[in-house]
């Protein structure tokens, strides 16, 4: 048994803390990993391009279909397009999807935004397996290795832990009742209704 909680070892690791409402496989760090279970009856798709102000302060713009710079330039009103990783070029809006996921971390209903094109092939991928044809009744593990250019990522299905069946079950029950809609997103607001 290790001697500290594994909340502890994540925050001191710089790995997968992920706190407050949101989840996001390139927060983890290299050899970490985060066990989710799937609970959205699908996931919101989108286009993502990440604004800063001249203070550094970060903000994503969502939109339905792929935005054009004007529709950028609209959208973001004092935010400035994010420069790519060399930062010689505007960085280009990216195709992403959210979903609400149980995280079993902190055994609480998260938003999991995935951006990574590895992870929403695999995704897809497993949906249509057979063996995986209720993707809600089975766990993930998404991991990461590497870092900056070299980093991957990866996500396994894995059989639903023992016992937690009627957790999740509740908390995503207790999420609805709450007002969570995951189309806030596109709109600025906050996904997690009266609870956040």
């Amino acid at each position: 048994m290790a001697f500290i909680s594994a909340k502890a070892s994540a925050v001191v690791s710089g790995g997968s803390s992920n706190s407050g409402g949101y989840l996001s496989a390139s927060k983890l760090g290299d050899g970490d990993s985060m066990r989710i279970a799937i609970v959205s009856p699908e996931p919101l798709e989108f286009w993502v391009s990440w604004g800063e102000t001249e203070e550094g302060t970060k903000k994503p713009f969502r939109f339905v279909s792929e935005p054009s710079p004007s529709d950028l330039e609209s959208e973001m009103g004092e935010f400035k397009p994010r420069l790519n990783f060399e930062g010689t070029d505007v960085e280009k809006p990216k195709f992403a999807i959210s979903l609400f996921v149980f995280d079993y971390q902190d055994q609480k209903i998260k938003v999991l935004e995935i951006g990574q094109k590895t992870i929403i092939k695999e995704v897809d991928k497993i949906s249509q397996t057979e063996d995986y044809q209720d993707i809600h009744a089975w766990d993930f593990v998404i991991s990461r290795t590497g870092t900056k250019m070299s980093t991957e990522y990866r996500i396994m299905p894995a059989p639903r832990k023992k016992g937690f069946d009627s957790k999740i079950q509740k908390a995503w029950e207790d999420a609805i009742e709450a007002g969570y809609d995951i189309q806030q997103l596109l709109v600025g607001g906050s996904p997690f209704g009266e609870s956040k």
